[in-house]
């Protein structure tokens, strides 16, 4: 059987880290998502998932520097579960999302 561990996320940017590892450069940032729905009332309501995205510089992802906070991003790639334990001894766990894509979206596919 064929496995799949792959997320196609459209949003806007929050907060943006870049960093150095060796030779390459690295970028940690939040993607918000928007789901509009109508609640039982009957009236619009939008509920925002903020994902946690890690993004190397590379051939698919040239330049990572277009990652810009409140900017509107498609982003392509896999879902990670990582594990660590905190100051206080308790045992913590994320996931994020390690993108394999990453391309700037124009306001007008944004609105479609």
């Amino acid at each position: 059987m064929e496995q799949l561990n792959r997320i196609e996320l459209r949003g806007n940017v929050g907060n943006v880290r870049f960093s150095e590892a060796g030779t390459g450069k690295m970028a940690r940032f939040s993607l918000a998502t928007n789901y509009l729905y109508k609640n039982k009332d009957g009236d619009g309501s939008v509920e925002t998932t903020w994902h946690n995205v890690v993004a190397w510089e590379s051939r698919s992802i040239p330049d990572i520097s277009i990652i810009e906070k409140g900017c509107p991003l498609y982003v392509c790639g896999r879902v990670r579960n990582s594990k660590y334990t905190a100051a206080d001894g308790v045992e913590k766990q994320f996931f994020e999302v390690v993108a394999s894509r990453i391309c700037k979206v124009e306001e007008t596919a944004v609105n479609r």
